[in-house]
């Protein structure tokens, strides 16, 4: 009896192996033999633009100095938020190197926000949802993209634009979901998505 029992346990350990090699490879849907990771997602204010980091305080209003009629004033002003990710290659298959017709080239993004509240009606609770168009080609090499993570429209529009003039005293708190999309370099769709914390506020202004 117990070597039968053995068997038995061997070939059930060697199903679950089986299983949990194939949910591994679920994770990484679409049929390219490569994949990216989004090694970073970051972003940074209009006024400040070189100053990124991994949450976002976006400004809706800027007062920015300005000499009219001979005089200084501080002139309302928006600016759209870039943003930056970092891309890394890896193969489904470990086992193999990447080659050149594993590099993915991404052409298209999209910007969705949402509230853990709930409250996710766009131009309501959050800003609208918007594509953008980016070209950048992950090689076996970390490879950094810019793009416009916060438009100047949705500073425009509600509920962005109902912030004005609140001296931060009133925030929307989103998370900014980054979806690239693109293809490998056989024509196979590729998609990488990655999150970053949006604060939407008419923020004290720079000097």
């Amino acid at each position: 009896m117990r070597p039968v029992l053995s068997r038995r346990l061997t070939s059930l350990g060697l199903s679950a192996a089986l299983l949990a090699l194939g949910g591994c490879t679920a994770e990484q849907p679409g049929q390219a033999s490569s994949y990216v990771m989004i090694q970073s997602l970051e972003g940074a204010s209009g006024a400040k633009p070189d100053e990124f980091s991994g949450t976002l305080a976006s400004d809706v209003v800027t007062l920015v100095k300005a000499q009219i009629d001979g005089q200084e004033a501080r002139v309302p002003t928006v600016y759209e938020d870039p943003g930056r990710a970092v891309f890394r290659l890896a193969m489904k298959d470990p086992g193999f190197e990447p080659a050149p017709n594993n590099f993915i080239t991404f052409t298209r993004y999209r910007v969705n926000f949402v509230r853990t509240d709930g409250r996710n009606t766009p131009g309501v609770d959050v800003p609208y949802p918007f594509d953008g168009a980016v070209t950048v080609t992950v090689t076996d090499q970390p490879t950094t993209a810019t793009f416009t993570l916060v438009r100047i429209q949705s500073k425009l529009e509600n509920p962005l634009r109902l912030l004005a003039g609140g001296g931060g005293s009133l925030a929307i708190s989103t998370l900014a979901e980054v979806t690239f999309f693109g293809k490998d370099q056989t024509g196979r769709d590729v998609t990488a998505t990655g999150r970053i914390t949006v604060n939407f506020a008419d923020w004290g202004d720079p000097e």
